[in-house]
């Protein structure tokens, strides 16, 4: 056994620990196993969406723009746009551009897969410069990019900001997000991305999550609905499926192996830890070993005081202020708790509930019962 030295919270914090830990348990009972469709486990390897990027520029806003003296790139943009549209301006004259309604943005896309030219797609519209607010803005056209450099859609219409603010007299009231937006269907497609689907004679499942057990249940239905050797599992994460060579059949032959169902395997036995909110999180096949816990406390506290030494009449002298700091440090002894063996995961809550600790203690906690080998599970750090 290992005893593991911890600073206990108060009795508040304990108590507030026990709706989450009962919560905990009452959610994360072991359940059965359930049947899931091959589509919610599993994707065709290929059919995929695409990331789209641009930068363009939001105009009509009111007055609320980039300030062109600390962005000098939404001068050099708009000075392109205009000599675009046939209008040259003198450098000396760009340079003293004063243009308040306007602001830099980077427009970004996603481009689902099988899509055409002309349909439409969602677009998100943020600010790269100074500017307070792109409500009422109006996006021009802006040509949208894949990796490759190659252009897939073009961006263009008005913003849907959802927020809200006003300033006055040196107070703001602010609600909400006003440096970036939405445009719905505000991009149209100009070039389709080929895929993969139709080639070859056979087609890859990828499946969501590495697990090997999962791979050969997918295998295993497609065989037993199809016939012995129509799919084989290549390792934990793919599997391969013959399929028809013709377009129309080979779509029909996916949307019927989709809706296969499979049953799903029991998760391995992981707890997840957020280091930055102090979240935990176990799964139903969280079991703990017989262990040791010592949970004490310490505690240091630093007050200062102001000293001030006022000098004499007439003495010419100058009040000095100084700080006079008092340091206490009180440590309570630890109380050894004894925790037996826990099989399913509303005894390990119950068990972890009975030291009163927070999440945040809990973190450290179930780091040292792991590292002391009482905790069988993957500890997981995010």
């Amino acid at each position: 056994m290992k005893a593991v030295l911890r600073p206990p919270l108060s009795w508040h914090a304990a108590r507030r620990w026990v709706p989450l830990a009962a919560l905990l348990a009452a959610l994360c009972t072991a359940l059965p196993a359930q049947a899931l469709r091959i589509k919610e486990v599993a994707a065709v390897q290929g059919v995929r969406s695409n990331q789209l990027t641009g930068y363009g520029l939001v105009v009509g806003l009111d007055g609320t723009g980039d300030q062109t003296t600390q962005m000098p790139f939404t001068t050099q943009a708009m000075s392109n746009y205009l000599q675009q549209m046939g209008i040259s301006l003198p450098p000396e004259m760009a340079s003293r551009l004063q243009l308040k309604n306007v602001a830099t943005v980077i427009v970004t896309a996603q481009l689902p897969a099988f899509a055409q030219p002309g349909q439409t797609i969602d677009v998100n519209v943020s600010s790269m410069g100074n500017s307070k607010s792109l409500k009422g803005g109006t996006l021009i056209a802006t040509p949208l990019r894949g990796a490759d450099g190659e252009i897939y859609a073009l961006a263009q219409g008005n913003l849907v900001v959802g927020g809200a603010g006003a300033s006055a007299g040196g107070s703001k009231v602010q609600i909400n997000h006003l440096s970036a937006g939405r445009i719905p269907q505000g991009a149209q497609v100009e070039r389709a991305v080929p895929t993969p689907l139709h080639d070859g004679d056979s087609i890859t499942l990828g499946l969501n999550a590495s697990d090997f057990q999962t791979a050969r249940r997918v295998a295993q239905a497609i065989n037993a609905r199809l016939g012995a050797g129509q799919a084989m599992a290549l390792d934990g994460r793919t599997v391969q499926v013959r399929a028809p060579t013709l377009p129309g059949a080979r779509v029909n032959f996916i949307a019927d192996l989709e809706e296969l169902q499979i049953e799903t395997a029991a998760p391995s036995a992981k707890v997840v830890i957020n280091a930055r909110t102090g979240s935990v999180v176990l799964n139903q096949a969280v079991t703990l070993g017989p262990c040791a816990i010592a949970h004490g406390n310490l505690s240091i506290t630093i007050s200062s005081t102001p000293v001030i030494s006022q000098p004499g009449a007439f003495s010419q002298g100058q009040t000095v202020v100084a700080q006079k700091s008092d340091i206490q440090i009180r440590q309570e002894p630890g109380n050894i708790l004894q925790i037996p063996a826990s099989p399913q995961l509303a005894d390990v809550v119950r068990a972890l509930n009975t030291l009163g600790a927070t999440p945040q203690d809990l973190l450290a906690i179930l780091q040292a019962i792991k590292a002391a080998g009482a905790l069988n599970a993957e500890l997981e750090v995010i």
